[in-house]
């Protein structure tokens, strides 16, 4: 078989319109033209001699060889990226502290991180978790330099980073709730999520009866699990275990919710900076992925 070398390029086109499900949310994300994405497409089913998207007029998908190269091409990404870094990027450093609401991207944070932490090894970076409402006082007190947490729709709160479903879950073997009383599996009274799905449950004349209260997702993502009531989650939080209620069941739809970062404008240094990009070039299509695997019963 004859030596094919890949290009980066190639594959960061690839792996853009794989990410954002068409060409011209792709082209925007990378900074060219929708014409030129197409020319890269080609070029690349040309080299390999397969093809990566099954495209018609009104849906793309990617072919069994697609799905294959995806997970290669991320990998190849991510190493170029990491070199590139290493060798000629900024010298970021310093520590940052920061505070992650612990709904946002519960499965994959600690690949984020470690990820992170490889292409900016001078930066250390302390961690909090928990509930945004509950970090944003330490913000404000000088204890964090930048919260990443959820905001109320149109809120002014920092600067939205991304939008993402809520769903009602349930655990995967728990019976659905008749109604039109919910028995439900929250967080704390002054969460928006709570407030956004009481909202919806009061205007499809339903109600609900919260038979567990937990300060942490992950208290909420436990006693869905083993069915103690419906949660309602960001689409990126719900867990193995679990699934996801829809209009079929008698829910009602529920809102998306904002994500947004806080503290921007206090930020001194690379080091934050830094963060910021990554997160948004990094995290932003890896939680429209782990959406797309996620479809309402």
């Amino acid at each position: 078989m004859r030596a094919i070398d890949l290009e980066i390029d190639l594959l960061r086109c690839f792996v853009a319109v794989a990410d954002r499900g068409g060409f011209t949310a792709a082209a925007e994300a990378i900074g060219r033209t929708q014409s030129a994405v197409s020319v890269k497409i080609r070029k690349l089913e040309a080299l390999l001699g397969v093809k990566v998207f099954e495209r018609t007029s009104r849906s793309l998908a990617l072919t069994a060889d697609g799905e294959t190269l995806l997970g290669y091409a991320r990998r190849l990404l991510d190493l170029n990226d990491e070199t590139v870094h290493r060798l000629i990027g900024p010298d970021a450093s310093g520590t940052l502290r920061l505070g992650i609401a612990d709904y946002i991207a519960p499965r994959s944070l600690p690949a984020l991180l470690s990820r992170f932490n490889r292409h900016f090894p001078r930066i250390h970076v302390e961690v909090r978790t928990g509930l945004g409402m509950d970090m944003l006082p330490m913000l404000a007190r000088g204890e964090l330099d930048l919260v990443i947490c959820g905001r109320e729709a149109g809120q002014p709160l920092g600067r939205l980073l991304y939008r993402e479903p809520l769903v009602w879950v349930i655990g995967d073997t728990a019976p659905t709730p008749p109604g039109p009383t919910v028995p439900m599996a929250a967080l704390p009274p002054h969460c928006s999520h709570r407030r956004a799905a009481i909202d919806r449950l009061d205007r499809a004349g339903m109600s609900q009866e919260i038979i567990y209260t937990s300060t942490s997702v992950a208290g909420v993502q436990a006693a869905v699990i083993a069915g103690l009531g419906v949660g309602v989650l960001p689409q990126s939080a719900v867990m193995p275990g679990m699934r996801v209620l829809g209009p079929s069941d008698g829910f009602p739809p529920l809102p998306e919710a904002e994500m947004a970062v806080v503290g921007e404008d206090r930020l001194t240094g690379a080091a934050g900076t830094a963060f910021v990009t990554f997160w948004e070039d990094t995290l932003v299509p890896l939680i429209r992925q782990e959406g797309a695997e996620i479809h309402p019963a």
